[in-house]
């Protein structure tokens, strides 16, 4: 959905919802990006609909761009959630009915099976949109206590579940870091999705023969310390390691 075109129900399949948990890294601090509800004033996920002629990670790229303003993202499908009483007090219908939207109760109305998408984005090359029913996209910090529709919350913390667990199989940081960082900068990306400390010579040796890096002859400077070097990643060989993955358990 979009804040300029209607909802027209007959576009998308029935029973079936996508929910997109997106991840910004910032301040060193990985943050999601929710949608604020004009009349519940609850948060809720980015999400939407299956159309018929769709896949579900076509469907997917498509609602994390109307949010986000950004094409040919990093998805992961994660998860469905299927409870039976998941869809029930759905306080998006009051926020659609006191919009005008007057809401399709055949079709909202029904049980859905949301299938979660988890998206790695640049914080500062998204342009955050509201759709239809809410006044506000927001970045919202992991550990903000907001309040949030339906199994909103749930969807988050198998969100980051999952990202941990792909720390160990696949490489993380070419979405969510600058194009030049340091080693302790990436690091710090680490133990944030993580939730705890790493020692330092340990990530930099490991990180290394991952041969995913490339060392810049530049310097940060500015710093009160020994000034780091500057890393990239090498995009052929991360792609490479995306497909083959890792080895190794933080």
């Amino acid at each position: 959905m979009t804040a300029t075109k209607p909802f027209n129900s007959a576009e998308f399949m029935n029973h079936i919802s996508l929910d997109c948990v997106i991840f910004g890294f910032n301040n060193n601090e990985l943050k999601v990006l929710l949608l604020h509800l004009k009349y519940s004033k609850e948060y809720t996920l980015p999400g939407g609909f299956l159309k018929h002629d769709e896949t579900l990670e076509q469907a997917a790229q498509r609602i994390v761009k109307e949010r986000t303003g950004l094409n040919n993202l990093f998805l992961k499908q994660f998860k469905a959630f299927s409870d039976p009483d998941r869809s029930k007090s759905n306080k998006a219908i009051f926020d659609a009915d006191m919009a005008g939207t007057k809401p399709d109760m055949t079709f909202f109305g029904k049980r859905f099976i949301s299938v979660g998408f988890y998206a790695l984005v640049d914080f500062r090359k998204v342009k955050p949109t509201p759709d239809l029913f809410s006044d506000r996209c927001d970045w919202v910090s992991l550990t903000a206590d907001v309040t949030m529709l339906l199994d909103h919350k749930q969807i988050i913390q198998e969100a980051i579940s999952t990202l941990r667990l792909q720390l160990n199989q696949q490489p993380i940081g070419l979405k969510l870091l600058p194009h030049k960082f340091t080693m302790p900068e990436l690091q710090t990306l680490y133990e944030t999705i993580l939730g705890r400390d790493l020692d330092r010579r340990n990530f930099q040796r490991k990180i290394l023969n991952y041969n995913i890096l490339d060392k810049l002859r530049e310097r940060k400077t500015g710093g009160a310390h020994k000034s780091p070097y500057f890393y990239s990643f090498n995009v052929e060989r991360y792609k490479k390691a995306l497909e083959e993955g890792l080895s190794g358990i933080w």
